[in-house]
């Protein structure tokens, strides 16, 4: 369910924090109702992200939303640019 502009979006994003040693693996995962792009630091461990795309809510809160490891939902909108800012701010990096 994700479009190419859509990875293309989340992969940008997903490579600065590789680069910068915080992020590990991914994994995309196509559902029935919505599409999930699951970040994680190492890749036994459960995800510390989620980019979830839910069609469905398109005409409610927006079809886009960034998921916490707890299951907060950190941004959620329409568009999904503005939704992966949410990853822009100093406090999602990681301390080991």
């Amino acid at each position: 369910m994700w479009h190419r502009r859509e990875l293309d979006e989340i992969l940008k994003v997903y490579g600065r924090f590789v680069a910068q040693g915080e992020w590990k693996d991914y994994a995309i995962d196509g559902l029935k109702d919505c599409a999930v792009f699951s970040i994680f630091r190492r890749a036994s461990e459960m995800p510390m992200y989620t980019v979830v795309k839910t069609p469905g809510d398109a005409q409610k809160q927006g079809q886009y939303k960034v998921v916490s490891m707890t299951g907060q939902i950190l941004k959620r909108g329409q568009d999904l640019k503005q939704v992966l800012r949410v990853f822009d701010k100093k406090r999602f990096s990681v301390v080991d």
